[in-house]
């Protein structure tokens, strides 16, 4: 068996350079969870802003951007990850990629992200 000792190439994140805006991400922690109120559903844990492939943004070592995030608590988001997307939105009737966006067009920060061909406005 060879073992390669060579030092292991970095990514330059240079893909990621305009998926990337955690000043909205703070913005979106301080968001009530998504599911707030929601039958069937009771907050608990700190917030987090979810991410996930309901864009159809994602690829190989890439997250779906920060502008298509959701503020969910991290119960709703260990469900969300466990459960899967698809299942979970239809549990409780929720478009993870509309709230997204609609979270986007809110954002103070969005601005930041004009430049960028499909980010919301």
């Amino acid at each position: 068996m060879r073992v390669d000792i060579r030092p292991r190439q970095r990514n330059s994140y240079k893909a990621d350079a305009d998926r990337r805006f955690p000043t909205h991400l703070a913005w979106l922690r301080k968001r009530p969870c998504l599911l707030a109120g929601r039958a069937g559903h009771v907050c608990e844990g700190v917030m987090e802003a979810s991410h996930s492939d309901a864009d159809g943004m994602k690829g190989v070592s890439l997250k779906s951007p920060d502008y298509h995030a959701v503020p969910l608590c991290s119960g709703a988001h260990r469900e969300k990850d466990s459960i899967g997307l698809r299942t979970w939105q239809a549990k409780y009737a929720v478009d993870h990629f509309e709230a997204g966006r609609a979270y986007g067009k809110a954002s103070p920060h969005r601005a930041r992200w004009a430049h960028v061909e499909g980010a919301p406005r």
